[in-house]
């Protein structure tokens, strides 16, 4: 079944697959983007547009004008989706398939970029769309299987609910952003996913990272970039002299060289497949 109809919903098939999260690259810039891991998604299905306000206004049973900004806080985001799976619970035996165990919710950021490789999603340009992921400073503990990750810890950032954003000229350009969902938010846009309740424990990207070899590797790229041109380039210009009476300049001028060419390049990290992955303990 390549589409089906829920609440007047319509939503498109997305085949099983795995897709690349997060950025590989070494730079400190990146940091809260790594560390890049497969996501294995099974099928599932994600409306093909984020819902509209005719839309809205049908499943709220309210009137809400073409053209107006749609406000969104977590109150509303619960009850829309709390409507929409009364209303699969009910269409059950009219689906074709076992949807028993499945779930309406909104995508989570891996289901989101599976099923745009797939093209099965159109974006606009501006477009801010609510994930089902919360908040958190980069990859590590996420889930590979493509299932909401929730909130760790305590602060104002668990009221907070990830969002895919799209350049405002460029649909090839995203960014992972947030948005505040105890007030009211204007701006957002919502497409909501119809996928099975994953069971069991995941499968989660490994929480340590290999420090040692970080910072070994940080070490011999400081001095190669920063401490060694700094004292090469005085050598080769004839000041000799101040290599000697100068050191502690020049040692000191190379590493802070070096400690910036860190915030920008460094070798591409490694990419963690799933089965590099470990289990969840809770």
């Amino acid at each position: 079944m390549s589409s089906l109809e829920i609440a007047g919903l319509k939503f498109s098939k997305v085949s099983a697959g795995s897709v690349f999260v997060g950025e590989s690259k070494g730079g400190w810039i990146y940091a809260g983007q790594r560390p890049c891991h497969e996501v294995r998604c099974p099928e599932f299905y994600i409306m093909k547009n984020p819902l509209s306000n005719q839309q809205l206004s049908s499943i709220l049973d309210s009137k809400i004008a073409l053209g107006d900004e749609t406000v969104w806080n977590s109150e509303r985001l619960s009850v829309i989706i709390a409507l929409v799976n009364d209303s699969l619970r009910e269409s059950l035996e009219t689906l074709t398939g076992d949807f028993t165990n499945w779930e309406v919710r909104c995508p989570t950021q891996g289901e989101w970029m599976h099923a745009r490789e797939q093209n099965a999603i159109d974006i606009s340009c501006k477009a801010k769309e609510i994930l089902a992921d919360a908040v958190t400073g980069n990859y590590r503990g996420a889930m590979m299987d493509g299932r909401p990750r929730g909130f760790e810890g305590h602060g104002p950032m668990q009221w907070h609910t990830a969002t895919m954003e799209i350049h405002p000229s460029n649909k090839e350009i995203i960014a992972l952003s947030s948005a505040p969902m105890d007030r009211e938010n204007q701006g957002l846009s919502l497409r909501l996913v119809l996928t099975p309740i994953r069971e069991g424990r995941p499968v989660t990207v490994p929480r340590k990272a290999d420090l040692s070899g970080n910072i070994k590797s940080e070490l011999i790229w400081t001095v190669l970039l920063g401490v060694v041109p700094s004292f090469a380039i005085p050598w080769l210009r004839g000041m000799g002299d101040y290599v000697y009476s100068g050191w502690v300049n020049l040692l000191f001028g190379g590493l802070c060289a070096g400690f910036v060419t860190g915030a920008f390049w460094r070798p591409r990290r490694p990419i963690i497949m799933y089965e590099d992955g470990e289990q969840h303990q809770s």
